[in-house]
């Protein structure tokens, strides 16, 4: 199969991949609901040695970056308690986590979780995560600019590999919120 952005070389539907992700992604693709088909998310072999995304797109190619998305995990704490939410944003960006997430999760605080905690309790290796079969009731907040992508190249819950998932699909996905202001363009240094 020829995937349908980048160039490499083994390019299989999600579906029939279901042993080279995580088990919270391979379930959440077995029991893939919505608009977009299972089996047009896409899961590429990739070196996990690439899998941070300036070195991705080094080896990979500098087009990915503009089409790419990173997912990453918030704690938000309030009177106490914390909970946690997951921030897709395109590659070129940052999350705004003191103001749209903040806000929109009614926190006091709001901050990146630490890695332990991203990786229990998502099942998921750092480097590696995905709003792909996130636990239930999970907030995922998506960018706008992620939804308007006809592909979005994500995370497959591990180091190695990747995920091609059409860019509607993120706006479907259990507990997703498409937030304006998400995604705050990165500037060059």
């Amino acid at each position: 199969m020829h995937a349908p952005l980048g160039d490499f070389d083994d390019a299989r539907p999600a579906p029939d991949c279901l042993d080279e992700l995580t088990g919270p992604v391979a379930d959440a693709v077995r029991h893939w609901r919505g608009s977009v088909p299972a089996d047009q998310i896409v899961y590429v072999d990739t070196d996990p040695r690439w899998a941070d995304t300036a070195v991705f797109v080094e080896h990979y190619g500098r087009d990915l970056l503009e089409r790419s998305a990173n997912c990453v995990v918030v704690a938000a704490r309030r009177g106490g308690e914390t909970s946690l939410a997951a921030c897709v944003v395109l590659s070129t960006a940052r999350v705004d986590v003191n103001g749209v997430v903040r806000r929109h999760l009614g926190a006091r605080k709001a901050s990146f979780a630490p890695m332990d905690t991203a990786t229990g309790r998502t099942g998921m290796e750092y480097g590696g995560i995905t709003p792909v079969g996130l636990p239930e009731g999970w907030p995922v907040l998506v960018d706008p600019a992620v939804v308007d992508l006809p592909y979005v190249l994500v995370g497959s819950g591990r180091r190695r590999g990747k995920l091609l998932v059409p860019g509607k699909a993120f706006a479907e996905l259990p507990g997703a919120v498409v937030l304006d202001g998400l995604g705050i363009a990165q500037t060059a240094a």
